[in-house]
């Protein structure tokens, strides 16, 4: 019996080295099988997904329609405007001389203005403007106007837009603004009614159509009520007329 035993215990000790070997060999196998594929896969390239919310914000961007308009836009904090307008005799008071009124006829206005933009749906704005004024049927007989106003203005969409990283602009921003202004008329020829005049309340309505990134017009519709010494030739002090124009200028930004 102890003969049995010794034998198996020999067959035993006599394959061990045959089956480390064999092991060993399967496991190098392994890992260099292992090591080709790694390599291989890194050679592929394989775009991932935009991660998270912002690349939802990018590819909703895109689905919206907005391509033509997404850009590398660093909002600005000021713009200077200039341009000029013409008066509308039929929404103007008449001026007076005498019992006679005489309604306003090629008459226009220049102005110059520097704002800051508060929010992208607020700015202000300080302007200078000078008015001119002819009459119907009145011959060598002209009034003028120079005021420095400030106004508010309230613009009814966001002028732009944040999605994600991406800031795009709005071609087209309706616009309210409200304000007043103060200065001096002088109405030419004998008796005419010149002095110190406050426009007040001075507001407008109208909507600005941006060319580029910086440049932009703006087309708008002016009222001033204007408290002074009257609107024609000896006329009493202390009169309030309404004048209208409708304003374009350019807005540039920076």
């Amino acid at each position: 019996m102890k003969k049995i035993s010794y034998l198996g215990i020999l067959s035993v000790l006599l394959a061990t080295p045959a089956l480390a070997e064999y092991s060993d060999e399967q496991f190098r196998a392994e890992v260099l099988e292992g090591l080709d594929l790694v390599a291989a896969r890194a050679n592929v390239d394989v775009p991932d997904p935009a991660p998270g919310e912002l690349g939802l914000d990018v590819y909703q961007t895109a689905d919206a329609g907005y391509n033509s308009d997404i850009q590398m836009f660093i909002p600005t904090s000021m713009y200077m405007r200039a341009g000029g307008g013409l008066n509308l005799p039929f929404a103007t008071d008449k001026a007076k001389v005498g019992d006679k009124e005489y309604s306003s006829s090629g008459s226009w206005t220049t102005q110059i203005g520097l704002g800051w933009n508060l929010s992208s749906y607020v700015r202000t704005e300080i302007d200078f403007q000078e008015s001119t004024f002819n009459f119907s049927d009145i011959d060598n007989a002209q009034a003028s106007y120079q005021t420095v106003g400030g106004m508010l203005y309230f613009d009814f969409a966001r002028r732009y837009v944040q999605t994600g990283d991406i800031t795009y602009r709005r071609r087209f921003v309706p616009f309210m603004g409200l304000g007043a202004a103060a200065g001096f008329y002088k109405f030419d020829g004998a008796g005419g009614a010149d002095g110190f005049v406050i426009a007040a309340p001075r507001a407008t309505l109208g909507f600005n159509i941006m060319l580029n990134d910086l440049i932009g017009i703006d087309i708008m519709y002016q009222y001033q009520m204007m408290i002074g010494n009257g609107f024609g030739w000896d006329v009493r002090a202390g009169g309030v007329d309404n004048i209208s124009n409708i304003m374009a200028s350019f807005r540039v930004n920076f």
